[in-house]
């Protein structure tokens, strides 16, 4: 597991780390309040930009992990890149979907922070796994 050096780094890991709980109220305060947060594949549940607490959290997050068991999938950040303002994240997300099936795939993610919150992110997945093991 990479370590975070950095304080945007910290907050990109915290952010995973909260992710992975399934709690998503506790991304609220790590989220500018005009935070993006991009899927990057095209064809995939949830693709596109997602705007705003509301847009990212109640509108695609919570749909998108009401697929998964309760708290699935983990994610655990492999690497973490930070330079000024963007940190670049590698990470892994292992858990089950709600009707048992295995989940397991690795990401990449760009992730821009403003005023000490998460701002922009862009997720980078491999979608034709996701779209196999998707029903």
């Amino acid at each position: 597991m990479a370590d975070a050096d950095t304080p945007n780094e910290a907050l990109v890991r915290k952010f995973f780390e909260d992710l992975s709980t399934g709690d998503l109220d506790k991304l609220r305060p790590l989220l500018h309040p005009e935070a993006t947060w991009e899927a990057m594949g095209k064809t995939i549940p949830g693709a596109g930009a997602h705007k705003g607490h509301k847009g990212i959290l109640d509108e695609f997050l919570g749909p998108v992990r009401g697929l998964f068991k309760p708290g699935d999938p983990k994610v655990t950040v492999r690497n973490l890149v930070g330079r000024g303002d963007l940190v670049g994240a590698e990470t892994e997300a292992h858990g089950h979907f709600a009707n048992g099936t295995p989940y397991d795939n690795r990401y990449c993610w760009m992730v821009e922070i403003k005023d000490g919150k998460i701002f922009a992110l862009r997720e980078y997945m491999d979608t034709a796994y996701i779209l196999s093991v998707v029903s």
